[in-house]
């Protein structure tokens, strides 16, 4: 798996997805430029967190599992609270999907 794959399996990047290839089937987009469109995505994904996202959270909670496989992390934590200046929200089940940002750029 592409470590650009995690933004895709989003709802904005499954949404995106979805909808080239439907314009694709119906023969209003090349398969060629509906790649070129994702890897656009991938681009402007990593430039927007790493450029433009500003806000800390952190979050607690009890760490129902872990796993590391392909230099992905996944942690998925129960009865867990996002906490920032100003949110203090409680979530009942929370998955965490981190990566090495410095494969992003390979």
């Amino acid at each position: 798996m592409s470590t650009f794959e995690l933004y895709r399996r989003s709802r904005i990047g499954m949404c995106l997805t979805e909808t080239l290839d439907e314009m694709v089937t119906n023969e209003r987009l090349s398969p060629d430029l509906a790649i070129q469109v994702l890897m656009q995505f991938d681009r402007s994904m990593t430039d927007a967190l790493e450029n433009q996202v500003k806000s800390k959270v952190s979050i607690k909670g009890h760490l129902h599992t872990y796993r590391f496989c392909d230099n992905v992390w996944t942690f998925i934590l129960k009865d867990a609270t996002f906490k920032s200046e100003e949110l203090n929200e409680p979530v009942k089940r929370v998955k965490i999907v981190a990566c090495d940002s410095k494969l992003l750029s390979q």
